[in-house]
């Protein structure tokens, strides 16, 4: 190895990688990168030790953006609300047949490789050399985590995203420096989880815990053989393998995927060939996001613990720091409504106003003496269409009621009346 390349410090392990980030990475294919002419290679290499060594050490795992849930009085959901649908799970709160189906398909030498695979460089080369073109990447599982870190960090941002998933030279030494940490940081099985809970499985579903849900209305932990297969193959491409839009293409994709689990003795060929026969067995959980979707007749009082918390500086010191722990921060929201006091709450209000009378009515139930709300509702329904309504007719315009609110009307009579004969 040139002394311009050696370690300065470096382990074996990192010494290698770094060999490989400059000489192979900037003249042959890494992950799918193909550079077309000699004199772009040669222009790229030049100056790419510098640039490996001038990269920052620690890379900084981003907190994943989870779904918040909004709990009643007794501990029953509410509604969920979140950017990304994700509920990060334990490596053990997997099951053992999805963590063996994502390494098959993605990167079957995972725990025998380092933060790089070189055999899996060298056939990628071999094939893409063949086709004239891109036909096979080599990014290691570990490569493929540090390239979603920088996608959860551009967030929504559309310029943001692109900048974390150009294909160049630059960002794939930057996704290999910081790979290599991870592998010696965190260890094969912490970054098979970290994978796992980061990666997107199509259908608004990020992490396998959403995705099990989404697709089988069940928890990851209970993922069978063909339900694992079916969903480690989304990942390549979540929107050509949708099995909910192409039923056909998933099959076909989940049955590639039950074979290169045979193939690296995963599971038993007889295994394989029963699982490809199975159907799909798909139970679609619709996603359900926002306060509209909440249980029924409690969105107006969701919208009012959204508006609380938004404009209380206790969950943030700007309202955009609120507003991203509010649809990204995982929290679970214990509310005052009680579920008995909200069914009679509406049951009171449909027996006398349907939603369609030119007139509306709302009602809110408090308990004497904390302030407690336990119940909340009016006519209209939370919505935006016909005899629909996003206002909250119990609150004034800062907490989402329309204008300044409104007045007590002669509900309100008997306790004035009460207090004046107290006072005589």
């Amino acid at each position: 190895m040139p002394k311009k390349l050696s370690g300065g410090g470096l382990s074996p392990t990192q010494q290698a990688a770094k060999f490989l980030g400059v000489s192979v990475l900037a003249g042959a294919v890494m992950a799918g990168i193909a550079l077309p002419a000699a004199g772009a290679l040669g222009l790229a290499a030049k100056g790419s030790v510098q640039g490996f060594d001038e990269i920052p050490d620690n890379l900084k795992s981003p907190a994943l953006s989870q779904r918040t849930t909004i709990l009643d009085s007794q501990g029953g959901p509410i509604a969920t609300v979140y950017s990304r649908d994700r509920t990060v799970v334990d490596l053990k709160n997997i099951s053992p047949y999805m963590q063996k189906a994502i390494v098959a398909i993605e990167d079957s030498r995972f725990y025998q490789h380092g933060a790089v695979d070189l055999k899996g460089i060298l056939r990628a080369l071999n094939q893409n050399a063949q086709n004239g073109g891109v036909a096979q990447g080599a990014s290691t599982l570990t490569q493929q985590l540090v390239k979603n870190y920088f996608v959860e960090e551009a967030g929504d941002d559309p310029t943001k995203v692109a900048q974390a998933t150009q294909q160049t030279l630059g960002r794939k030494i930057r996704e290999l420096k910081y790979a290599i940490q991870l592998e010696e940081k965190l260890g094969k099985k912490k970054i098979l989880e970290n994978y796992l809970n980061i990666t997107f499985f199509g259908e608004q579903a990020y992490g396998v815990e959403a995705a099990a849900q989404r697709y089988f209305s069940k928890p990851a932990k209970d993922l069978n053989l063909q339900q694992s297969a079916l969903l480690a193959g989304i990942v390549q491409s979540p929107s050509r393998y949708d099995p909910v839009n192409d039923e056909a293409e998933a099959i076909k994709r989940r049955n590639t995927v039950l074979q290169r689990m045979a193939e690296v003795h995963d599971i038993s060929p007889q295994e394989a060939e029963e699982a490809k026969n199975a159907k799909l067995g798909l139970k679609v959980s619709q996603p359900k996001n926002g306060c509209i979707t909440a249980v029924k007749g409690a969105s107006f009082f969701c919208r009012y613990v959204e508006n609380v918390f938004l404009t209380d500086p206790v969950f943030g010191k700007t309202k955009e720091d609120r507003a991203k722990l509010w649809n990204q921060g995982g929290l679970t929201i214990r509310t005052t409504l009680d579920p008995q006091s909200q069914k009679s709450v509406q049951d009171s209000i449909k027996s006398h106003v349907n939603k369609s009378d030119s007139v509306a009515t709302a009602a809110t139930l408090v308990e004497p003496g904390t302030g407690k709300i336990v119940g909340m509702g009016q006519s209209r329904p939370y919505g935006y269409g016909k005899n629909e309504t996003e206002y909250n007719y119990s609150v004034d315009r800062d907490m989402g009621g329309s204008n300044f609110g409104f007045p007590t009307g002669s509900t309100f009579k008997p306790f004035v009346a009460a207090a004046a004969l107290e006072q005589g």
